[in-house]
């Protein structure tokens, strides 16, 4: 593996071992064991999109590892203002170890990619949350003590993260239901490569189908950066798809809850079914911290 771009580019062996590398680099934090295997390594994180939990998690593994993160803004890189993709990929090849990319276009990290010499990670684009989804397995794994043979079911919007946890969830041999608006589907080169899957994936626009017999139920934000001007629009579109009492009811009684947040409360998701499956939520937030640490070790160790 030399680049981290989507999960549609790994295999489920690689999955597999990335996630038993998460499970043993966040023992090592439990234990206070020190495990500097990037020392005097540099990683740049681009970001086009700001974040809270990517930076502070991609800063953090680096320190963690024993490397050094360098923050590098929209204001700071000349990415979209002038200079080539191409032209920054070979310049920051000379000069880092890795680069970690936030952005909204795929092609932009594809390009750095094809075109640097070094390590690429995709910290989110529109669309994929490779990272994200990473941390979403790793805590169902934590909880459920498997993967395969485990029914997932996504709630909303068919964007980023509804297109990673379709490949990740298949590869790792989940069964994976999705509930979508007829407008707002998944990707059609996702959809496409869920059809070798055949019963194992489920799309519909009835929320309450998908989430029947589900061991966990998944939901993101109705409107995402980018989308503020449709934001009226979407609420309207997604008004019947919140993970509430009522759906969760059609899930198994032990089901459990994910939110990549951040999360609007009475509308993706009720402040009700968020606070009884809070433990689950902010432990795939923490784990966040924990898989890209497995990606960086990885590809830069």
């Amino acid at each position: 593996m030399k680049h981290f771009l989507k999960l549609l580019d790994c295999t489920k062996e690689e999955i597999i071992e990335l996630l038993d590398l998460a499970d043993q680099l966040k023992q090592y934090v439990k234990e206070g064991k020190e495990h500097h295997f990037l020392k005097g390594k540099t990683l740049g994180m681009i970001f086009e999109k700001s974040s809270t939990r990517t930076r502070v998690s991609f800063e953090t593994g680096m320190y963690q590892l024993g490397g050094h993160a360098l923050f590098i803004s929209s204001k700071d890189s000349q990415i979209g203002r002038g200079e080539p993709t191409q032209d920054t990929a070979r310049v920051l090849s000379r000069m880092l170890d890795g680069i970690m990319i936030r952005t909204f276009e795929q092609k932009e990290v594809e390009m750095l990619a094809e075109y640097g010499t070094i390590p690429v990670i995709n910290g989110l684009t529109d669309f994929c949350h490779p990272c994200q989804v990473m941390a979403d397995l790793q805590t169902i794994r934590e909880h459920k003590g498997k993967l395969e043979g485990l029914k997932l079911c996504y709630i909303g919007d068919g964007n980023n993260m509804a297109n990673s946890l379709i490949a990740g969830g298949l590869k790792v041999g989940m069964e994976v239901s999705i509930a979508t608006p007829e407008n707002y589907r998944p990707a059609a080169e996702v959809l496409e490569f869920a059809k070798g899957y055949g019963a194992k994936f489920f799309l519909t626009d009835r929320p309450m189908e998908a989430a029947k017999g589900a061991d966990v139920v998944v939901t993101d934000a109705w409107t995402s950066m980018g989308q503020e001007e449709e934001k009226k629009q979407r609420e309207t579109a997604f008004a019947g798809y919140q993970v509430n009492r009522e759906l969760m009811a059609a899930a198994k009684p032990d089901a459990m809850v994910l939110h990549c947040l951040p999360a609007y409360r009475e509308q993706e998701i009720t402040n009700e079914v968020f606070e009884q499956h809070a433990n689950e939520i902010f432990d795939e937030a923490e784990n966040r911290l924990h898989a890209q640490k497995a990606v960086l070790v990885k590809l830069l160790g």
